[in-house]
């Protein structure tokens, strides 16, 4: 094993807070629930980046947005996504003083790619992949393959770590070792 690819959300940040996805939905005015239940209906194609982020939000929130709007739940959107998870992160951190080789790949519109590109924990990793910017998304095999031939890496070369069975199994299917991220300790283990 060579490389170690980690997923993002759900992995090296905590899930997003409830509270946090309830204020969007009031910061749309719009009913918590219809809500939520439109935010994740539409994500997918947000994060392959077949929607825009005006196209994304109007339909979360049932209506047009004005231009402040969508810009504070843009703001709003990533910050949900912002909670580290300390456990796996102390695990980068170690592996990266290491010198071993580090990547991530998240399902991640480009607003929300280019937020996380900023926190430092995520700029400390050298090779980062976002499905909006190589316009697929997991579980797709030829995600795990572009981020293979990007590393230079045979798919074989690769552990990737992901929160999402499907994930886990698209990326066997891609020829990657893979492991469901369940906890720190657990992957801690794994990777001793």
């Amino acid at each position: 094993m060579r490389w170690i690819l980690f997923d993002y959300g759900n992995v090296l940040s905590l899930a997003q807070p409830v509270a946090e996805a309830e204020a969007m939905a009031r910061a749309a005015g719009a009913d918590p629930a219809e809500f939520l239940r439109e935010y994740w209906a539409h994500r997918l194609e947000f994060d392959r980046g077949a929607l825009g982020p005006a196209e994304y939000w109007a339909k979360a929130a049932g209506r047009p947005l004005s231009a402040a709007e969508l810009d504070r739940l843009i703001a709003m959107d990533a910050a949900s996504w912002s909670h580290p998870d300390e456990g796996s992160l102390a695990i980068l951190r170690e592996l990266l003083e290491r010198g071993r080789d580090v990547a991530l790949l998240s399902n991640a519109p480009a607003c929300v790619a280019d937020a996380l590109d900023e926190l430092p924990w995520i700029a400390a990793i050298p090779h980062r992949f976002y499905s909006a910017r190589l316009g697929l998304v997991k579980p797709d095999r030829r995600i795990y393959q572009h981020v293979a031939a990007e590393l230079a890496a045979d798919p074989a070369d690769v552990l990737f770590v992901d929160d999402r069975e499907d994930n886990v199994e698209g990326a066997r299917a891609a020829g990657m070792r893979a492991v469901r991220y369940t906890g720190a300790p657990a992957l801690r283990a794994h990777l001793e």
